[in-house]
């Protein structure tokens, strides 16, 4: 637990909304959950099934095994994909192995799969702008390796060589930076005033919507902290665009992570979390910041989010057995 000196004054907590969760990681999470609870321990999920070591320490206690590539996974096992998604080659493997694959894929993610799919097979070459690494970015890439480009700055786009300028089609990640994909785009489209795409529209709607609740906080604040592993690439751009605005920001895993020199002369304290991060996150990091003195709680709401995603078809209620 962090200590400071009782602060006297009283500090205002900002709240933007939404944070935490969106449905596309709560879907993720009951996948695995439903799993341990039907099959019982073990079940295998390739890569983090959300970017955030709280969830994955969790799921592990409980009998989910996190492995990096399914040769870790033993024959005729249950598999997990995570919602970053997996290239078509992964899913073959799964298949040719006899594993017992449940596809936790955001649908976010999915639709830019299928539109990759789409467009090289239509014959265009995509670009992709997103991170390289970035396991999203694997997957996507894999949908077609030998027509895709991954492009992450304006610079890279200065530098694309193409095999034909009539026939591109551009795809962004689902949670980089809206501001980050656009200035890319508007690169593209002067460099190839043919080039067809969606760019910021393929951001998925809980990335946007939290750098949009942070933006409309950000001028008010002394300090930005936002709960989040380092991984979380949604948590990473909220971060950077505190500081684009010019606001001291932190990327913390949770309570205790928070350095109380951070605290000195912030009176406003703005509080958000990825995507990924649990809402109980960051419900401790507001406890610890009154455990220091008294402090106002402001909610900031840019939108309510009702987004849900169904699960696959096997883990649904049966008709018997839903609420009636």
């Amino acid at each position: 637990m962090m200590q400071e000196p009782q602060a006297t004054a009283t500090r205002r907590v900002l709240l933007p909304a939404p944070r935490s969760f969106c449905a596309g990681v709560e879907r993720a999470i009951e996948i695995v959950e439903r799993l341990l609870e039907e099959h019982g321990p073990p079940v295998y999920v390739r890569n983090q099934i959300v970017h955030n070591a709280h969830v994955v320490a969790d799921l592990e206690s409980r009998g989910a095994v996190f492995v990096g590539e399914l040769d870790e996974v033993p024959d005729d096992a249950l598999v997990v994909f995570s919602a970053h998604g997996v290239a078509p080659a992964v899913e073959r493997e799964a298949a040719a192995r006899g594993l017992d694959a449940v596809d936790a894929t955001c649908p976010l993610v999915a639709k830019v799969h299928a539109e990759a799919k789409r467009a090289a097979e239509g014959g265009d070459t995509v670009i992709l702008i997103g991170h390289e690494g970035h396991e999203e970015v694997v997957g996507t890439i894999g949908v077609a390796p030998d027509r895709t480009l991954l492009v992450e700055s304006t610079d890279e786009v200065a530098a694309l060589d193409v095999p034909d300028p009539a026939r591109l089609t551009y795809l962004s990640q689902t949670t980089l930076a809206v501001t980050e994909v656009e200035t890319i785009a508007e690169a593209l489209k002067r460099r190839f005033p043919d080039i067809k795409g969606q760019g910021a529209e393929d951001i998925c709607y809980a990335t946007s919507n939290r750098q949009a609740a942070v933006a409309a906080v950000v001028d008010e604040a002394d300090l930005v902290l936002v709960v989040g592993s380092a991984n979380s690439s949604n948590s990473n751009r909220l971060v950077e665009l505190a500081r684009n605005a010019g606001v001291s920001a932190h990327l913390i895993e949770d309570a205790a992570a928070i350095d109380p020199a951070w605290l000195a002369g912030a009176a406003n304290v703005a509080v958000t979390a990825g995507a990924s991060a649990p809402p109980q996150l960051v419900d401790e990091v507001v406890r610890s910041l009154a455990a220091l003195g008294p402090i106002e709680i402001v909610e900031r709401v840019h939108t309510h989010e009702t987004q849900e995603f169904l699960l696959p078809q096997r883990l649904r209620p049966s008709a018997a057995n839903r609420p009636r």
